[in-house]
């Protein structure tokens, strides 16, 4: 079978770093849905503003290896010990695809682009293929007495993010939200915790810059 990209996705992510690793994380983030020309349709999303989330089936298009591993290490064990690549979400697989819920804020049907998805607590990078869009069914899709794997069994914190009002100003009033979420998951790699070590990373068309010591992250400069 061979399959091809229906839309893409817009983002405030130009980079891999700093993306949340799951989707709904943040769900300060805002993205909006682009379809292709072809499916650029009305009536292809007949309906589906009946539904508060969809799914997203799309690719790890910078993720891309000529090999893959039967083993990866999932940063929520440290990224130290391997587990098997089916047992985890990272973007390094036999077949590069994604899987994300995102909640529906609206279908957008004016201008040249529409229908436009307009969603919110993505974590894809800006420019990401979407292969399939479908509705998310709660009575079928969610399982509350699953269990979560080795992730039951690792804590996650959030830090606590100090960024002086100065320094937020330089960012849109509706990204300041969103981003002080992204860094209050941690972006930075499981093992690395130098606290002298300044982070980079591209967010909404700024760079932000941080350090991280104990449980605090510090931003140092947004430009």
């Amino acid at each position: 079978m061979e399959i091809k990209p229906i839309a893409h996705i817009n983002t405030d992510f130009k980079e891999k770093f700093g993306i949340p690793r799951q989707s709904g994380l943040v769900e300060a983030l805002r993205a909006s849905i682009i379809f292709e020309p072809e499916y650029r349709v009305p009536d292809a999303v007949r309906g589906l503003e009946e539904f508060s989330h969809i799914w997203l089936l799309w690719e790890f298009s910078r993720a891309h290896r000529e090999n893959w591993s039967p083993t990866v290490r999932p940063p929520r064990l440290g990224g130290n010990k391997r587990v098997g690549v089916f047992a985890t979400r990272s973007p390094f697989r036999p077949n590069a695809l994604g899987l994300s819920a995102v909640r529906l804020e609206g279908v957008g049907t004016d201008g040249p682009d529409g229908p436009v998805l307009h969603v919110s607590g993505a974590d894809l990078l800006d420019g990401t293929p979407i292969y399939d869009i479908k509705p998310y069914l709660p009575y079928a899709d969610a399982i509350p007495k699953a269990s979560g794997g080795f992730t039951d069994q690792t804590a996650r914190r959030l830090l606590t993010v100090e960024c002086p009002q100065e320094l937020l100003a330089e960012l849109p009033p509706e990204k300041r939200e969103a981003l002080l979420a992204v860094l209050a998951q941690d972006p930075r790699p499981s093992y690395q915790s130098d606290p002298d070590r300044v982070y980079g990373m591209a967010f909404a068309g700024a760079e932000i810059r941080f350090t991280v010591e104990g449980g605090t992250l510090t931003v140092r400069g947004i430009s």
